[in-house]
C-alpha cells in the first residue's frame, strides 16, 4: 500500500491554498479602497472585504498595508474589475467576477478554461440577466431558527430560507441592506457561520453523469485561477459530479 502525501507536502498544499485566499482577498481590499476611500466604517464594501480578511486571520498590517497601496500613500498595483460571462457543458451559465492588473492575459485563461472542458465564453449580458445579487447569511444545521428569524426580520432581512433537508438557515438580504442586518444579527448574538454579497440564479439547470464532472471540473480550474475572484453558476449537480 502505498503512503499518503508528508505531513510536509500537505503544509505545503495548505499554505498555497491559504497564499491563494490572501491573494484574492488583499485585490478585493484594493479595488474596494481605490473606489470608495480607504476608511472601512464609511466603505461598506471595504469592510466587507476586511471582515473577510480577518476571518482568515489575516493581520492587520497586511490589511492596512493593501489600503495604504490602494489609496496612494505606498507604491502599489492598479487592478481592474472584469466580468465574463458564458456557457459550461449543459447549457450552465457562469460568470466569472476578476480583478486583474493585465485584462488580455485574463480573457486568455478564461476563454481557454472555458474551451478546455467543454463550454463557451459569451458575450457581456448573455448570462447576467439569469441571476440576482443579494446578501446571504448562513447559519449551521442546529442553529435556534426561531432567534434567528425572530431577528432577521427585526433587522429588515428580506427573507429566511430553511432547508429541510439537515435545517441549515440562510438568512437573505438586499446588497444595501447586508451589512446592517449582519451587524444587527451579530449584535443579538447570532454570528452567522458564513455571510456574504453573491449572485444566485433565479432558476437551476440539472446536469448528471460526465457532463456534470466537466462542469465542476471547469468550475474548480476558474476559481483556482489568480486573477478569478468568484464564479458563480447556476449549476444543480449530483452526487456523482464529484466522482
Amino acid at each position: 500500500m502505498g503512503r499518503g502525501p508528508s505531513i510536509e507536502a500537505r503544509k505545503n498544499a495548505v499554505d498555497a491554498q491559504r497564499g491563494k485566499i490572501f491573494t484574492k482577498i488583499i485585490r478585493e481590499i484594493s479595488v474596494a479602497a481605490r473606489a470608495g476611500g480607504g476608511d472601512p466604517s464609511g466603505n461598506p464594501r471595504l469592510r466587507t472585504a476586511v471582515d473577510k480578511a480577518l476571518g482568515v486571520n489575516m493581520s492587520k498590517d497586511v490589511i492596512e498595508r493593501a489600503i495604504k497601496k490602494a489609496t496612494g500613500e505606498l507604491e502599489g498595483v492598479v487592478y481592474e474589475e472584469i466580468r465574463y460571462e458564458g456557457y459550461a457543458p449543459g447549457g450552465v451559465a457562469v460568470i466569472v467576477d476578476c480583478l486583474t492588473d493585465n485584462k488580455v492575459r485574463t480573457v486568455a485563461d478564461v476563454r481557454h478554461a472555458f474551451g478546455k472542458f467543454g463550454g463557451n465564453l459569451g458575450t457581456d449580458g448573455s448570462v447576467a440577466f439569469m441571476f440576482r445579487k443579494l446578501g446571504v447569511l448562513s447559519y449551521s444545521p442546529g442553529a435556534d431558527e426561531e432567534k434567528i428569524t425572530e431577528a432577521a426580520i427585526e433587522s429588515g432581512a428580506d427573507d429566511i430560507v430553511v432547508y429541510p433537508e439537515d435545517g441549515a438557515i440562510d438568512v437573505i438580504t438586499s446588497p444595501d441592506a447586508f451589512n446592517a442586518v449582519k451587524a444587527a444579527m451579530e449584535a443579538a448574538g447570532l454570528a452567522p457561520e458564513l455571510s456574504e454579497v453573491t449572485l444566485r440564479a433565479d432558476n437551476d439547470v440539472a446536469v448528471s453523469g460526465d457532463t456534470a464532472q466537466q462542469v465542476v471540473k471547469l468550475l474548480r480550474w476558474l476559481e483556482d485561477m489568480d486573477d478569478v475572484q468568484n464564479v458563480y453558476s447556476n449549476a444543480d449537480l449530483g452526487e456523482d459530479a464529484y466522482a
